[in-house]
């Protein structure tokens, strides 16, 4: 249930998929009958835990980081819609769209409105299509997003997963990924309620979404805010992301002209720990392919949905506009390294910073900005700008004091074209954001 639906695809700057493939994947219905399986035969993939990549992109950095070992880089789009809800596309057909457009890691996460029972399943039968989208997700349309991940999903080559959105038409929406139940507005009117159901069981007799993780989607949307993210500690470790970018837009200063507070400062401060995510939320046919919506880098340890998950509990990702591009960062504090999504322990001192960004031989002549941002009370304060080029490694140092707060983020910028959604008059975010780390949390001791 998206009051914000546009579809707006320009097809000339889109990766080139592996040959004769898009043209299949990306017709509505094609892959009705055969499902994902015509994609597994046309494409072969290692053993499991191997790491590998889906369709080859025509452009795109390494997949190595200059900074860290043990990790790969996989690009990812943890959001998008389909006929199950209020998407225009056969859901049969959007992981192989988004396994031809380069994607390594893919969910489907339909709307969950009001339509979560048996009742729900055989009355939708008898209404229009208009109608049912706004009930969302039933309980037999669930069962065929987790048969469609299911025969998409090869392990070591490309991880499809399956996940709702929990819909409030006025606190928010929610993902949630990697559960066996989901939950709607009937069920879960409230954050309290949804904070419940989250930390239950699944084996409880209520049931529950114990067994999965979730996060926050396009901030500041919905005019509630999430009940302003009212902290709820028994979730924090399973509320593992926020998304920075959604169809194109940067959410660090969403409505800001109608006098709200930054929503990255606003969810940080209340003490939750999210990661940040690109999104490209989907509700067309043409999954995967647009340039510039949004995209997550995930460092993973293998190729395969523990590995994902492993990646976005610890919080080892990143968010960008940008097909193709490679981000790592770490942050060293008296002797100890973290990457982002990690925690340093200290009162403060000097912070160095390392910055690792690629996308292609293109990029090498841009001047970006590592922009650093720390808590402010109505928008992050920018404590250090670093200029630097793509496709080298980039070090500075910054001081920090606990008690100025105790989470940091850097925002990649272009500082040659705006931000849409621009914040107070002069600040340094008012630029193009590229991409943005993952926080890390200062711990004091």
């Amino acid at each position: 249930m998206c009051d914000d639906h546009t579809h707006d695809h320009d097809h000339r700057t889109h990766p080139a998929p592996t040959p004769g493939l898009r043209a299949e994947l990306t017709r509505r219905g094609i892959l009705s009958a055969a499902g994902s399986g015509l994609l597994m035969a046309s494409l072969g993939g290692p053993a499991l835990g191997a790491v590998s990549t889906g369709a080859t992109l025509a452009t795109g950095a390494s997949r190595t980081s200059r900074l860290t070992r043990g990790t790969t880089l996989l690009h990812a789009d943890l959001h998008n819609h389909s006929l199950m809800s209020d998407g225009d596309g056969d859901p049969a057909a959007a992981f192989g769209s988004m396994r031809a457009a380069g994607l390594d890691v893919a969910a489907l996460t339909d709307h969950s409105t009001i339509s979560g029972n048996d009742l729900a399943d055989a009355i939708a039968a008898g209404l229009p299509p208009e109608v049912a989208k706004v009930g969302g997700l039933t309980p037999t349309a669930w069962r065929r997003t987790k048969a469609l991940a299911d025969a998409a999903d090869e392990a070591g080559a490309f991880t499809a997963l399956r996940g709702f959105e929990w819909s409030s038409p006025l606190l928010g929406h929610v993902n949630v990924w990697f559960t066996e139940d989901y939950v709607d507005l009937l069920e879960a009117p409230t954050m309290l309620t949804l904070w419940g159901w989250l930390q239950r069981s699944p084996s409880s007799w209520l049931g529950g979404g114990g067994d999965g993780i979730a996060g926050f989607n396009h901030p500041g949307r919905e005019p509630l805010r999430f009940a302003e993210f009212i902290m709820d500690r028994r979730v924090r470790e399973q509320v593992v992301s926020m998304e920075i970018f959604n169809r194109g837009r940067d959410f660090l200063f969403h409505n800001w002209s109608k006098g709200a507070s930054s929503p990255l400062v606003a969810c940080l401060n209340k003490g939750w720990r999210t990661g940040l995510l690109g999104v490209t939320d989907e509700h067309g046919t043409d999954w995967g392919f647009p340039e510039g919506k949004g995209r997550t880098g995930l460092w993973v340890t293998r190729h395969d949905r523990a590995g994902v998950r492993e990646a976005m509990q610890a919080r080892r990702f990143f968010a960008t506009r940008t097909s193709g591009l490679r981000l790592d960062a770490t942050a060293t504090l008296d002797g100890s390294t973290a990457r982002m999504g990690g925690g340093l322990l200290g009162r403060g001192g000097d912070v160095r910073i390392d910055l690792d960004l690629e996308r292609d031989a293109e990029w090498r002549d841009k001047t970006l900005h590592a922009q650093v941002l720390r808590p402010g009370p109505r928008v992050p304060e920018v404590v250090h700008v670093e200029p630097f080029r793509p496709g080298r490694r980039v070090s500075f140092t910054v001081p920090m004091d606990v008690e100025d707060g105790r989470w940091f983020v850097v925002r990649v910028s272009d500082p040659t074209a705006v931000n849409a959604s621009p914040g107070p008059a002069g600040h340094p975010c008012n630029d193009l954001g590229v991409a943005y780390t993952s926080p890390w949390w200062i711990t004091p001791v």
